[in-house]
C-alpha cells in the first residue's frame, strides 16, 4: 500500500479558485492521455504517486478519456481504491460530460438526461460517491442553457458533486451561465479552457477577463500545446513523437518552418530565465492571478517532476512578456 510523502505540501503553491473557499494546486494532473486501455498500469500508478508526493492534489478526468471511453476513470478508480483511498479527503477529483460517450440521442451534448446519467456512470467507474468538481464539457447550441445549468444544480444538490464548472465556453455564455447559477445558488467556481502561449482564444473571446470580473477561477488544459512548447521539437519531429504516433490531436502541419522558428526563439528566452521551455510555458500561464491552475499531462513520472519546477519562477519582466508575445503567432 502506498504511503504519501510527509513533505508533500512544503513546496506546491495553492491558489484560491475565484471567490470560492476551494484552493487548487498551481499544477494539476490531467488523465486525458496515458491512462487508457493501451497504457501500462504500473506507470499510471507511479505518475499518480509522483504527483501526489509533490503536492498535486487535483486529478482531472472526463467521461470519455481513454481509449476506450471511460478507461481512464476505471484505471484511476482502481488506483484510488487500492492505493490512494486513505487520502481521498486530501484530493480534488474532477470529471466532465459534454462530448460523445454512447450511441443514441442521450449520450452527447448537454441535456439533463445526459449529464446526470453520465456522472452516475463516472462515479461507478471510479468507485466513489461524489466528485469534487463536475464540468459541462462544451457549449450545446441546441439545449437551452437553463436546462444544462439546472442539471448542474441538481447534481450538487443530490450530493454527487461539491462544486460545478464549465469547460470550453466563451465569455458571453459564461456570463449567462453565471447569472442562472447565481440565482439557483449553485457553487459554480471554475472554467476549464485551452490556453497557452500559442493559443490565446480565451483572450479573444472574452472569457479570461469575464471570469476575473465574475469571480470565477480558470484552469488551463494543453498549456504546452500538445508538446510543442517543450524542447522535444527543437530539432524537428522525432519518430516517436505524438505527431508521428497519434495524429488525432497534433498534426505535422502545425509544425511548419515559422512555428519551429518561434519555438526556438521562445527556448532562448527560457534559457535566459534559467528555465526549460516547458517550465517557462507553464510559468507564463501562472504569471498573474487570472489563472488558478494548469493541467499537465505526462507519459512518465519524470515529466511531472520537471513540470512542477515551473512554480519556482512565475515572475516575468515587461520586456519578456513583449518578446514572448512577438513569437506567439
Amino acid at each position: 500500500m502506498y504511503t504519501a510523502n510527509s513533505k508533500r505540501y512544503d513546496t506546491m503553491k495553492y491558489n484560491r479558485c475565484g471567490q470560492s473557499g476551494l484552493l487548487l494546486p498551481a499544477v494539476s494532473l490531467g488523465l486525458w492521455h496515458n491512462f487508457g486501455d493501451n497504457s501500462d498500469y504500473e506507470n499510471m500508478k507511479a505518475m499518480c504517486f509522483t504527483a501526489f508526493d509533490n503536492g498535486i492534489t487535483h486529478f482531472d478526468l472526463a467521461n470519455n478519456y481513454g481509449p476506450s471511453e471511460g478507461a481512464a476513470e476505471i484505471n484511476f478508480g482502481k488506483i484510488l481504491r487500492e492505493e490512494l483511498a486513505p487520502y481521498r479527503d486530501e484530493m480534488i477529483i474532477s470529471t466532465k460530460a459534454g462530448y460523445y460517450m454512447w450511441p443514441g440521442p442521450y449520450g452527447d451534448w448537454g441535456s439533463r438526461k445526459y449529464l446526470i446519467s453520465s456522472l452516475d456512470q463516472s462515479l461507478k467507474r471510479m468507485g466513489i460517491e461524489y466528485v469534487d468538481i463536475f464540468y459541462h464539457h462544451r457549449m450545446d447550441p441546441n439545449t437551452p442553457l437553463e436546462e444544462t445549468m439546472e442539471a448542474l444544480d441538481q447534481i450538487v444538490r443530490s450530493g454527487k458533486a461539491l462544486y460545478v464548472g464549465i469547460s470550453n465556453y466563451d465569455g458571453p455564455t459564461l456570463e449567462k451561465a453565471t447569472a442562472i447559477l447565481k440565482e439557483l445558488k449553485t457553487p459554480f467556481i471554475i472554467n476549464q479552457n485551452r490556453y497557452n502561449i500559442f493559443d490565446r482564444t480565451i483572450e479573444k473571446n472574452g472569457l479570461k477577463e469575464k471570469a476575473k470580473e465574475l469571480g470565477k477561477g480558470i484552469i488551463c488544459f494543453s498549456p504546452l500545446e500538445q508538446g510543442l512548447l517543450t524542447d522535444r521539437y527543437l530539432n524537428g519531429i522525432p519518430e516517436d513523437s505524438r505527431i508521428r504516433t497519434d495524429g488525432r490531436f497534433l498534426k505535422e502541419s502545425q509544425l511548419d518552418d515559422h512555428k519551429l522558428e518561434c519555438i526556438r526563439a521562445l527556448n532562448e528566452i527560457a534559457k535566459r530565465r534559467g528555465q526549460t521551455l516547458a517550465e517557462m510555458a507553464l510559468a507564463w500561464n501562472l504569471k498573474d492571478d487570472y489563472i488558478t491552475s494548469v493541467i499537465i499531462g505526462a507519459s512518465k513520472p519524470s515529466q511531472i517532476l520537471d513540470n512542477v519546477k515551473a512554480i519556482e519562477n512565475t515572475v516575468f519582466t515587461e520586456e519578456e512578456i513583449k518578446e514572448i508575445d512577438k513569437y506567439s503567432i
